[in-house]
C-alpha cells in the first residue's frame, strides 16, 4: 500500500514539475478556477474550497505579484455569480404553481430541521447569517432555503452574499497559503491544502453522526 501512494506522489511531483511556464498557467488556471467554482456554487459536485486552496498554492509559488490577488477575485467573483444564479432559479420555483427542479434539487440537499434552525437565525440576525453559513460546510444551502422561504429579495440575498464570498474566498485562500509556504515544492502544498481542506468540509457530518449515536444506541 505504502509503495503505492510513493508512486503516485512521485507521479504528482513529475507532473507539477513540469508545470508550463506561468503565463500558460495563469491564461488555463484563472477561466478553470472560475468555471469549478461557479459549478461548484450551482451543483454540489466539485469541492470548491479544496479548488481555491489549490489555487492558492500554485499562486503562492509563482513570481508574479498579484497571482495571490487574481486567485482572490476570480474565487469571490465565480461563488458569487454561482450563488446568485442559485438563488434566482430558486425565486423562480418559488412562483411556479408547481416549483422548479431547482428549488426541490436545494430542499432535497437539507434536512428539514436544519431548515428550521436557518430561518430562525435569519429572523434573529438577518442577511448577516449569510456570512457565516459560507463559511461553515454544508451551511450554505439551509440558508439559502430559507431566504426563499422567507421571500427575501434578490436584492437583499445579493447584499448578504457579497461579503460571505469575500471571506470564504479569502478563508481557502489562507489555506492554500499555509500549505505553500510550508513545503517548497507546490505539489507538496497542494497536498496539504487538499487534506485540510477535505476535513474541515467533514468535520460536521462526524459532529452529527457521533452525537447521535448515542441515541440510536439507547
Amino acid at each position: 500500500m505504502s509503495s503505492k501512494l510513493s508512486g503516485v506522489i512521485g507521479q504528482l511531483s513529475e507532473i507539477l514539475g513540469g508545470l508550463p511556464p506561468e503565463e500558460t498557467q495563469q491564461a488555463v488556471g484563472y477561466p478553470s478556477l472560475f468555471l469549478l467554482v461557479a459549478l461548484g456554487s450551482l451543483v454540489p459536485v466539485v469541492p470548491t474550497g479544496a479548488v481555491v486552496s489549490s489555487a492558492a498554492v500554485v499562486a503562492f509559488h509563482q513570481t508574479a505579484p498579484a497571482a495571490l490577488l487574481f486567485v482572490f477575485l476570480v474565487s469571490a467573483f465565480a461563488a458569487f455569480l454561482g450563488d446568485v444564479t442559485l438563488y434566482w432559479l430558486g425565486q423562480r420555483g418559488t412562483r411556479s404553481k408547481n416549483g422548479s427542479r431547482w428549488l426541490a434539487a436545494l430542499r432535497d440537499r437539507a434536512s428539514p430541521e436544519r431548515i428550521e434552525q436557518a430561518r430562525r437565525k435569519l429572523d434573529e440576525h438577518g442577511v448577516t447569517v449569510l456570512v457565516v453559513s459560507r463559511l461553515v460546510p454544508a451551511g450554505r444551502i439551509p440558508v439559502m432555503l430559507a431566504c426563499l422561504l422567507a421571500r427575501m429579495p434578490l436584492r437583499g440575498f445579493v447584499r448578504g452574499d457579497v461579503p460571505a464570498c469575500l471571506a470564504w474566498a479569502a478563508t481557502y485562500q489562507l489555506i492554500g497559503i499555509v500549505g505553500g509556504a510550508l513545503f517548497d515544492e507546490p505539489w507538496q502544498g497542494v497536498v496539504v491544502a487538499v487534506a485540510l481542506t477535505l476535513a474541515i468540509s467533514g468535520a460536521p457530518a462526524l459532529w452529527r453522526k457521533v452525537r447521535r449515536s448515542p441515541g440510536q444506541q439507547a
